[in-house]
């Protein structure tokens, strides 16, 4: 499909407008970034990686009824969307404390939850996407109490079904990011942006070796080859030999990293 002219430009994908009014083409980017985009850098392959990775989760979410704007995958790096207006709001599920939360509160990372814990994130990146309650969403009119409630139930369905469709692959998913908003065809809301190791935190079930952008983020190298092992594992990355076992990571300098 012709790609039309640029809508929008994020730290990780750009948004192309198609010959349909309600689709857009949606490009995955190599770029990385992290803290805000105070780090970045380009990672050769990343995107075609989350293109990939994203495709097979969302079009496993739509097979169980999470509907989401996936149309198809175009390319390598592109795939064809519902046009959506997007909620201002990012929805952290967690299920195993790490990054910001065991900062925030002093818990000790790797610490299971009693119960998946749902966190709202006002998107705004001069703010720093502060965490913010269900009463600011629901004063300043980002989401209504019955929209916030739908989407709730949601983020929850997802975390269930994503929960074991990793752990049946040997990694335990210890918190993701999803975003919603409402399809311009028809109002429904709908699942949108991405999943894929750039959104999730991803943890070997054995070894508890990182296999998402924590890789990026703490400096700890590999990343296109923690991102690789989980499409392997995931049964997306065709070679011949297809057991699922964790890759030898070698020394960060094996990932040829271009900085900005």
């Amino acid at each position: 499909m012709k790609k039309g002219k640029k809508l929008y430009e994020g730290k990780a994908k750009i948004i192309f407008a198609s010959a349909e009014k309600n689709l857009i083409i949606q490009h995955f980017k190599d770029d990385a970034t992290a803290f805000n985009n105070l780090k970045k850098s380009t990672i050769e392959g990343k995107g075609i990686l989350n293109n990939r990775i994203s495709e097979h989760i969302l079009t496993s979410l739509k097979d169980i009824g999470i509907d989401n704007h996936l149309v198809k995958r175009l390319n390598m790096r592109e795939q064809l969307v519902d046009f959506v207006d997007i909620f201002p709001i990012e929805f952290v599920i967690r299920n195993i404390a790490a990054g910001s939360l065991t900062k925030r509160l002093c818990i000790e990372e790797g610490t299971i939850l009693k119960n998946p814990l749902i966190e709202y994130y006002y998107k705004n990146d001069e703010l720093g996407d502060p965490l913010v309650a269900s009463e600011h969403i629901y004063n300043f009119d980002w989401a209504s109490s019955q929209e916030l409630k739908l989407i709730t139930n949601q983020c929850l369905r997802i975390n269930d079904f994503l929960q074991g469709m990793f752990r049946g692959v040997q990694i335990k998913l210890v918190d993701f990011k999803v975003e919603f908003g409402k399809r311009k065809s028809d109002g429904k809301i709908i699942l949108a942006d991405e999943i894929s190791p750039d959104t999730c935190r991803l943890w070997d079930a054995n070894t508890e070796r990182k296999l998402d952008k924590d890789r990026f983020r703490k400096d700890l190298g590999n990343i296109i080859e923690a991102y690789q092992e989980v499409a392997r594992r995931l049964g997306i990355l065709h070679e011949q030999n297809t057991n699922v076992r964790p890759i030898k990571f070698s020394k960060p300098t094996a990932v040829k990293i271009r900085k900005k």
